[in-house]
């Protein structure tokens, strides 16, 4: 099954220095998603002046479950990062490969 995700982070004054400080552990994680098959593409939300905000995933995992496992072991939600994560199951254009 194919999600996206959408990420929002957190809005208080250390938001973006707690992203910051996850951001290497998550693109570490991110890496092993794409060796594994899992990442499909993704990147950070911006708001209008270019500044991080949240992200956008899509991901293909064969369950719903399998999929909440790996979000709960991301370092963006044990570091605080995300606040609010949305799922919904999506079916993306095929892309030749």
């Amino acid at each position: 099954m194919q999600f996206v995700v959408t990420a929002f982070d957190y809005t208080d004054a250390n938001a973006l220095e707690r992203r910051m400080s996850q951001r290497e552990a998550h693109l570490s994680g991110v890496h092993t998603l794409i060796a594994a098959g899992h990442f499909l593409s993704g990147g950070a939300l911006l708001d209008e002046a270019g500044k991080m905000i949240g992200s956008s995933l899509h991901l293909e995992f064969p369950d719903r479950a399998a999929l909440d496992t790996q979000l709960a072991q991301d370092p963006y939600m044990s570091g605080k990062v995300w606040e609010k994560v949305e799922v919904r199951p999506v079916k993306l254009v095929p892309i030749p490969r």
